[in-house]
């Protein structure tokens, strides 16, 4: 192990992106050492006939460069095609309890899987296991359970289509639509929120809808960390001087000011552009207010006799205007600035911007869907559009920008606990078994079933289960009750180490890397968040030649399980192009010829409703849907409370972290940190870098407690504070989440500070 490094906190002042996401690209690759093989990844990453990026889903651009990734994605790349590897003698050497006590990033770092592993309870180690008994065990434990319904199939947004559609399709042949999925922790609130309101629960723009936009708005969402290259949109649109309005509880460098890479002018002469026109620093949970405040801004001045509300779009498309008109009007200015810590001056000038735009692109991330209101929220997002009829042309639309790289395929195409009744429809006619039809679990539910004793068995397609969902005490108990954990996967994470009497490790074949059958090399499909469906196929050799594409393992699993299962599963496992047929057959609406479309590397676009000014609601009526009041969260009257928002650093991608540094927020070597306001820390008696706890609100008994965070001055409006997840996610309560839609408000935990107990490492703060 290297020698530790010193805990620093140095404000960063450089624009972000520029020489030092080219150095952090470089230093990544050579860490891995995997420079030249990486370097020549890079090349075909995000390109036609390469392969897809394996971490976020912003789509690639209508017109690509040679070099077509971001620092981030880089840095996935490089830890995908790493030289290191975790083979049998690793695990001989250490113990799971061992392991346990290694951070995430130290687990990261140990490399790629390169052969199935199996638990032994005797010596608390993983040991190699055949793949067929393997299969064999898995199809035991299914087969043993008295009810379908005691299994938990997790899905990951890496997993491509044609697998995510087999796995929904032997989910439901064994007779369950348990699906607790990657999804349900950060975009459901758009998938369950947006069809009341516009028909489908997917955002409506295309890439080139940017470069006709005449003003944008990005609320709750760190671009530069979670969608680098989204940047480059943003560039183009400041300098054809659109303006870019900010909303946001921390101010995020990348957003503030940003050095493209791929700019040899901007790079040569360390020039840099200004992106944001307006950064509207809104408290925790103070989104609605700014909604609303906007809304009655216009409302206002039609009053006025000004015309800017779209009323022909108005009346010929939607329906509930008055309803949303009165309860926006109900609400004061006082409580309006009170509740979102924005001035009524700026509120104003605001939506003054929107009310002067011609076509608006509104995009979001979550901190706007991670609340208790969630879904209500991104309803407003919805109805500030229709006012002004900004959908259906060019430059306008709702942009919920995804994270992984296919969250949003996987729900297109099965990966849904509450499907509807037209699909299941399908499903059997095209298969021929009769699906189940009652609604499963999403992940809050898995976890309570799991704690009830009535979950006996997790598979996990990919991700980190254990270490992304809130509660992290109570979910490892829970966890540690099943019979059985399966995870199939590239690399090793604490989701391994919180396993069940019997667990499974199953190494995939990665993004990146070729898949090879008797029907010759396949290809694999992935939607990005703007529903354009891309081939992707890897241009590496496999890690191992005992690792399998993770369509093989679905298909393996369900002859183990299911063995007089009618469906072809032998057949999917050689030909993929049959995948995609079937795929057309279930949804003709959308796929209809996919295997032929296909042959076009650029892909195509799914078709959304709402582009066409169609809505597929049940009164085929776009719909303003009022959400009474302007709180997003629970109140809770004590002066001492904060709102802590649990937040991803620069250096990570979801649960994976590739260093214990932050660059653009300034924090080297240290993840225990709380972003605090200056005023509220003196409020407290505290000295900046003092090593604190914190404490969650809540009221069933169990104490949520952290300890040893060392408290940083930071930009952060008064009442809110931020840290790292998932370190801080034993602070959220499983029962603390979007009624809606299931997804927990990390975004907004109640919390108190209180004494630290640790004797943490020293952060040297620097000036």
């Amino acid at each position: 192990m290297s020698k530790e490094k010193e805990s620093e906190f140095k404000p960063y002042h450089h624009p972000a992106g520029g020489w030092g996401a080219a150095n952090a690209t470089a230093k990544v690759l050579m860490e891995q050492s995997v420079l030249v093989k990486g370097s020549r990844g890079l090349l075909a990453m995000n390109q036609p006939g390469g392969f897809k990026c394996p971490s976020c889903a912003f789509p690639d651009p209508d017109h690509r460069k040679t070099l077509e990734f971001c620092e981030n994605g880089a840095k996935a790349l490089a830890h995908e095609v790493t030289k290191a590897r975790v083979t049998r003698e690793f695990f001989a050497q250490h113990t799971v309890t061992e392991l346990m006590e290694r951070s995430d990033y130290w687990l990261e770092m140990q490399g790629r899987l390169t052969e199935p592993m199996r638990y032994d309870a005797a010596t608390d180690k993983y040991v190699p296991v055949a793949w067929d008994d393997a299969f064999a065990l898995i199809g035991k434990h299914l087969q043993a359970l008295d009810s379908p319904h005691q299994a938990e199939f997790y899905t990951s947004g890496r997993t491509a289509n044609e697998t995510a559609f087999l796995y929904s399709i032997f989910v439901r042949e064994f007779g369950t639509n348990n699906f607790p999925d990657c999804s349900n922790m950060c975009h459901e609130p758009t998938s369950r929120g947006l069809p009341p309101a516009i028909g489908i629960g997917k955002g409506t723009i295309v890439m080139s809808d940017f470069e006709h936009a005449e003003a944008i708005f990005v609320i709750g969402q760190n671009t530069g960390t979670n969608s680098p290259r989204m940047m480059t949109n943003l560039v183009e649109a400041r300098k054809r001087g659109i303006p870019i309005v900010l909303i946001n509880p921390m101010p995020e460098r990348a957003l503030i000011r940003f050095t493209e890479p791929q700019d040899i002018l901007q790079m040569g002469t360390f020039g840099s552009t200004a992106i944001s026109s307006e950064f509207v620093h809104v408290r925790i949970g103070g989104d609605l207010a700014i909604f609303k405040g906007m809304m009655r801004a216009l409302f206002e001045a039609e009053e006025r006799g000004e015309k800017v509300l779209d009323q022909d779009f108005i009346a010929e498309h939607t329906a509930g205007l008055e309803a949303l008109r009165a309860d926006v009007m109900s609400v004061s200015w006082a409580d309006i600035t009170r509740i979102s810590g924005v001035s009524e001056e700026q509120i104003r000038r605001i939506a003054g911007i929107y009310a002067k735009s011609n076509a608006t692109i509104i995009c979001y991330g979550m901190g706007l869907t991670q609340h208790q209101e969630g879904s209500h929220l991104v309803q407003q997002v919805a109805s500030l559009l229709l006012l002004k009829g900004n959908f259906g042309k060019k430059g306008a639309g709702i942009a919920p920008i995804r994270g992984h790289s296919n969250v949003q395929g996987d729900r297109t195409v099965g990966i849904d606990e509450k499907p509807t009744q037209a699909y299941l429809d399908r499903v059997r006619d095209v298969f021929g078994f009769e699906p189940p039809r009652e609604h499963g679990h999403h992940v809050v539910e898995a976890v309570a079933a799991m704690e009830e004793g009535t979950a006996k068995v997790f598979f996990g397609m990919g991700g980190n289960f254990a270490r992304a969902i809130p509660d992290t005490e109570r979910s490892y108990e829970a966890m540690g009750r099943l019979n059985l954990t399966v995870n199939v996967t590239t690399k090793l994470n604490r989701g391994h180490l919180v396993h069940g009497k019997d667990a499974l490790i199953l190494p995939v074949v990665s993004r990146s890397e070729i898949i090879r059958t008797t029907k010759g090399e396949q290809f694999v499909t992935i939607e990005d968040a703007m529903s354009n469906v891309t081939p992707s196929r890897g241009v590496f050799e496999p890690v191992s030649p005992d690792v399998r594409p993770e369509t093989e393992i679905i298909c393996r699993v369900a002859m183990t399980t299911l063995p007089h299962s009618k469906t072809a599963w032998a057949d999917y496992i050689e030909d993929y192009t049959l995948i995609r047929d079937r795929i057309a057959e279930v949804y003709p609406e959308i796929y209809t010829g996919f295997s032929e479309k296909m042959k076009d590397p650029h892909g195509f676009h799914l078709d959304i409703p709402p582009r066409r000014r169609v809505w597929k609601t049940p009164n085929g009526k776009a719909n303003f849907i009022v959400m009474p009041g302007l709180e997003v969260n629970d109140v809770i009257e004590d002066p001492a409370m904060l709102r802590l928002a649990t937040i991803r650093s620069h250096d990570q991608y979801n649960t994976t972290i590739y260093s214990n540094s932050d660059r653009y927020r300034g924090v080297y070597n240290n993840r225990l940190v709380i972003f605090m306001n200056k005023e509220d820390r003196e409020d407290r008696g505290l000295e900046n870098g003092a090593v604190i706890g914190l404490e969650t609100y809540s009221e069933d008994g169990r104490r949520r407690y952290v300890d040893g965070l060392t408290i940083l001055d930071y930009p952060m409006p008064r009442g809110a504070i931020a840290g790292y997840y998932p370190e801080l996610n034993p602070l959220l309560p499983l029962d603390f989440y979007d009624e809606i839609s299931g997804t927990p408000a990390a975004k907004a935990i109640p919390v108190k500070v209180v004494p630290s107990i640790a004797s943490a490492a020293p952060i040297r703060i620097a000036g």
